[in-house]
């Protein structure tokens, strides 16, 4: 898993050294990066909880945005874009590779936007069984969801607060810890 992880992470820094052409041509529109403070739903090593405990901020997240597609036929959904990520660990704890469809929403004209997205996630957390550090998320395949706030910087650059979260939704059994990060990212649209 951490291999793939950083597989994704180097082809996402490869596509970002590219042209805007280049990076179109696999029909990227936008590429994200930046860290997250890990599992801010349960309690950490000092029975603090949330973003403000500084030692958990040890995740990095990159996420590719790709151009969407004409859905007539699914019009109703509205226009979300494709994506895939990652959400690597540092510090021994849960990583996470995701996909899944973004849909973007400016405020009143303004450069301020939020978004949703909703989809598909794999981890290494523990299944049955499961020992320190890696906690028991029920299993191996999840669902993931993300909302962010954010701004616009350039028309090609913006930067956002995300909050995304993982779970099985009872679907494997009665342990359902999921897993929910909070961090900051920046993206440079193409």
């Amino acid at each position: 898993m951490r291999n793939w992880a950083f597989g994704c992470m180097a082809l996402a820094l490869t596509l970002g050294t590219g042209t805007a052409a280049e990076a179109q041509t696999f029909g990227l529109s936008e590429i994200r990066g930046g860290i997250m403070a890990h599992s801010v739903d349960q309690p950490g090593p000092n029975d603090t909880f949330g973003f403000l405990d500084l030692t958990r901020i040890q995740d990095a997240n990159v996420e590719l945005l790709f151009t969407p597609p004409d859905w007539s036929a699914w019009g109703w959904i509205g226009s979300p874009r494709p994506m895939v990520g990652a959400t690597v660990n540092f510090g021994g704890l849960e990583s996470m590779a995701y996909a899944g469809l973004t849909w973007h929403a400016n405020l009143l004209n303004t450069p301020l936007f939020v978004e949703g997205s909703f989809g598909g996630a794999i981890t290494n957390g523990a299944s049955h069984g499961a020992v320190d550090p890696a906690r028991n998320l029920g299993c191996p395949v999840l669902f993931h969801e993300s909302a962010s706030i954010g701004y616009d910087i350039t028309d090609n650059a913006d930067v956002m607060l995300t909050a995304e979260h993982a779970s099985h939704a009872g679907l494997c059994g009665d342990d359902n810890r999921g897993l929910s990060n909070i961090g900051v990212r920046v993206g440079f649209k193409f």
